[in-house]
C-alpha cells in the first residue's frame, strides 16, 4: 500500500509506477483505493462510475479498469457535502458529518470488492487518501491504516519535497500513528525531489534513525503528460505559455473531467490554459466550458463574476465557444431542476444555444463511439471525425439547433443524436471527446488556418500510444530511484 503523508504527495503516480513495474516484471497486477474523492470520474464498459486515478493505475497495468478497483466514489457538490458512489452507482447526497456516521457500514461492501480483487490478481497496489495521520478521522477509517489492516498490507509512506518539510512531515506522520501502525510502515520514500540527491543524505541518515524506517528511494521530480486526479492538478494553475492557437477553459468552482483537454493541450503549436476571471481570459482562439457537479451553481457564479458577460462578448467576436457535458447545459436558454437534483428551481442559461435542460434523477452513465456530423462555423474542419467516450450526467437537453454528433453505445445499440451547434457555439455531452486524434488535428487545424498559419504538417498524437510511453517513463524513473529489492521482499515478507 502507497500512503502520503498530504494530498498532492504523488500516491497516485507512485502506484501507477509500481503497477506498470510488477506488469513488466510479469505480475498479474491491479490498482485498489477503497474511497476517493474526486471530481474526474470515469466509466467503466459495463456502465458503472468510478475514481479516474485508478483508470489511470489500471492502464499502467495492463488491464481493463473494473469498478472493484474503486468502491467508494466521493463527488463534492458543495463545501460540506459529496455524491456518494458506491461500486459505481449513486448512493446519494451527504453531507461530510452524516457520511463520517454512515461509512462504517460500507465497510463491508470495501472488504467485498478487495478481497474479489485479491483473488484474481497475484498482486494489488492499494493507495491511501491524504494522510493516515488525520486523528480527527481514525475512527472507523476504511481507506488509510483501517484498510492496511483489513488488506493485511504492508505500507510504504511518500512524503512530498517539493512543498517543503518533507523531513518533518515524514517524521510527524509516523509517530502520530499507533504503535501497531507505525509497525505497518515499512519504509519511507521522498518524492518530487530537483537536484543532487547526495545533498539529502545527512537528512535521511537522520530521519531514518529517527523513526526506525528506511528510505527507500528518492524520486526525482518528473513532468509526466498524465491523467490529474482532482483539482490540485499542476495543470489547473498553469497560466500558459504562448502557443500558435491559445485555448481557454474556464476554471469553473465545481470543475470536474478537466482532463478531457489533456490531448488537446498536446498538440504542437496549442496551448491550453484555464482561466479563473475576465481579465484571465483575454482573448483566445477557443473558449471552452467545461464540466462540473454543480450546473445550477456553477451558473449562478459565472454571472456573479463577470464570467458570463466575458463568454457572451467573446461569442459575439466570432471566438469560438465549446460547452462540454455541464458546460453543455449552460450555453443553453434554461436549466431546471424540479427533483431538487442540484438546488431545484430553474434559472437562465447563457444562451448562446436553444436547447432546455431538465435535470432527472436518472444519472446517464455510457461509454460511446460516434462521429461528428456536418458542421459550420470555425470548427467546420471537425465534421466526419470519429471519436470515443463516455457520458456521465443527470440532465436531459432538448436542443433546437442542429446535433454536433450521432453516437452510439459502445457495446452496440441505436444511433442517436448528441449536442448541437449554432454559428460558432457547439455543445456535446461526451467526455474524452478531444481524446480523439482526428477531433484534435481537426480543430488545431481550424484554428490555425483562422489565423493564417500554415496547418499543413499539424498532426495529434494517438492517446493511447502517448500513454504507454509515459507509462513507460514513470516505470523507469522508479526503477532508478527506488531500492526495487526491497520494494520486493516487503511485498514478500508482508506485514
Amino acid at each position: 500500500m502507497i500512503q502520503g503523508t498530504m494530498s498532492n504527495a504523488g500516491k497516485s503516480l507512485i502506484a501507477a509506477g509500481l503497477c506498470r513495474i510488477f506488469r513488466q516484471d510479469g505480475y498479474r497486477t491491479a490498482p485498489f483505493k477503497s474511497q476517493n474523492m474526486a471530481l474526474n470520474s470515469f466509466v467503466t464498459r459495463d456502465g458503472l462510475e468510478m475514481g479516474r486515478a485508478q483508470v489511470m493505475q489500471a492502464e499502467a497495468a495492463g488491464i481493463e479498469p473494473d469498478v472493484r478497483m474503486n468502491p467508494i466514489l466521493l463527488k463534492p457538490v458543495s463545501d460540506c457535502g459529496s455524491q456518494v458512489i458506491v461500486n459505481g452507482e449513486v448512493l446519494g447526497s451527504m453531507s461530510a458529518a452524516d457520511y463520517f456516521r454512515y461509512k462504517k457500514k460500507l465497510r463491508p461492501k470495501v472488504l467485498e470488492a478487495y478481497e474479489k480483487l485479491s483473488s484474481e490478481y497475484d498482486i494489488v497496489v492499494l493507495e491511501g487518501a491524504g494522510s493516515p495521520a488525520e486523528i480527527n478521522l481514525k475512527s472507523g477509517d476504511i481507506v488509510n491504516m483501517g484498510m492496511a489492516k483489513m488488506a493485511g498490507s504492508p505500507v510504504l509512506l511518500v512524503g512530498d519535497i517539493d512543498r517543503g518539510g518533507v523531513f518533518a512531515s515524514l517524521y510527524g506522520t509516523i509517530a502520530l500513528l499507533d504503535p501497531d501502525e507505525q509497525e505497518i510502515v515499512k519504509s519511507l520514500v521522498i518524492n518530487k525531489f530537483r537536484g543532487d540527491a547526495g545533498i539529502l543524505r545527512p537528512g535521511l541518515s537522520t530521519l531514518e534513525q529517527l523513526t526506525a524506517k528506511p528510505v527507500v528511494g528518492v524520486v526525482p521530480y518528473t513532468r509526466l503528460e498524465l491523467d490529474d486526479e482532482d483539482s490540485l492538478a499542476e495543470r489547473l494553475g498553469r497560466r500558459g505559455e504562448r502557443a500558435a492557437v491559445d485555448v481557454a477553459v474556464v476554471r469553473l468552482p465545481h470543475l470536474s473531467n478537466f482532463t478531457d483537454f489533456n490531448a488537446l493541450g498536446r498538440v504542437e503549436g496549442v496551448g491550453v490554459r484555464y482561466a479563473l476571471s475576465p481579465r484571465e481570459l483575454r482573448e483566445p482562439d477557443l473558449l471552452i466550458l467545461p464540466g462540473t457537479k454543480n450546473t445550477i451553481g456553477d451558473l449562478a457564479w459565472l454571472r456573479g463574476s463577470g464570467m458570463e458577460a466575458a463568454v457572451k462578448e467573446l461569442a459575439g467576436k466570432g471566438v469560438p465557444v465549446f460547452g462540454v457535458c455541464g458546460g453543455y447545459q449552460m450555453l443553453g436558454e434554461t436549466v431546471s431542476d424540479p427533483e431538487e437534483m442540484e438546488s431545484g428551481g430553474a434559472v437562465r442559461g447563457i444562451g448562446l444555444l436553444p436547447a432546455e435542460t431538465v435535470f432527472e434523477d436518472r444519472k446517464v452513465r455510457t461509454r460511446v463511439r460516434g462521429t461528428v456530423c456536418p458542421v459550420g462555423g470555425a470548427l467546420g474542419g471537425l465534421s466526419g471525425a470519429g471519436f470515443e467516450g463516455y457520458e456521465i450526467h443527470m440532465g436531459r437537453t432538448e436542443c433546437r439547433a442542429a446535433p454536433l454528433s450521432r453516437i452510439s453505445p459502445l457495446s452496440g445499440g441505436e444511433v442517436s443524436p448528441d449536442g448541437g451547434f449554432s454559428g460558432n457555439v457547439y455543445g456535446t455531452y461526451v467526455h474524452g471527446f478531444f481524446d480523439s486524434a482526428q477531433v484534435c488535428t481537426a480543430v488545431a487545424r481550424a484554428l490555425m488556418e483562422k489565423k493564417g498559419i500554415d496547418a499543413s504538417g499539424v498532426k495529434a498524437l494517438d492517446v493511447r500510444e502517448e500513454k504507454e510511453r509515459q507509462y513507460d517513463l514513470l516505470a523507469d524513473t522508479l526503477r532508478k530511484s527506488l531500492d526495487m529489492d526491497a520494494v520486493y521482499r516487503i511485498l514478500e515478507r508482508g506485514l
